[in-house]
């Protein structure tokens, strides 16, 4: 069974948390990344969260991955194909369905790089917003209690809601 779906306040250790490990991240990958960012939950001040730290990095081209699985193992991440995510490489560190951190590469400024981006810092700077993600969090987590793609699916729905408008 799956681990329950339970969201915290946010934690200022977080972000502390983050920049722990994008000096671990940076000794290991050296210049091979374009850039380094804090996303999801965790990334926004006064955002509840699963407490899973998500990171997301930038690269010219994805086909350079294969290059770093051996290098993140020593530090304990585990890279996870995916192959509906064909734009998208993941590796996770923690146990299965219950990680601690999931690391996110990118092409650097794609699509899915900037809407990542976009999505944060719209949370960031938009109070209602992220009032109103942090209770369908928390009701889909009471709704979804064992179901993390149920409670993943549901809450991408209001992702792409917000990053239409925000494009429009």
């Amino acid at each position: 069974m799956d681990k329950e779906i339970t969201i915290e306040d946010y934690n200022s250790n977080w972000a502390k948390q983050f920049e722990s490990e994008k000096v671990k991240l940076r000794e290991i990958l050296a210049d091979k990344v374009i850039s380094i960012e804090h996303i999801g939950s965790t990334s926004v001040k006064g955002l509840g969260a699963k407490p899973i730290l998500d990171i997301v990095m930038g690269v010219n081209d994805l086909e350079v991955i294969s290059e770093f699985i051996e290098p993140l193992k020593q530090i304990g991440y585990e890279f996870v194909y995916h192959k509906e995510f064909p734009e998208r490489r993941f590796f996770r560190k923690g146990k299965w369905r219950a990680g601690t951190h999931h690391l996110h590469f990118y092409q650097f400024e794609g699509e899915h790089w900037n809407n990542q981006i976009l999505f944060r810092n719209y949370l960031r700077n938009n109070p209602h917003v992220l009032k109103e993600y942090y209770q369908l969090k928390i009701d889909l987590a009471a709704k979804f209690r064992f179901d993390r793609v149920s409670y993943t699916e549901n809450k991408s729905l209001f992702i792409q809601n917000v990053l239409q408008r925000v494009k429009m």
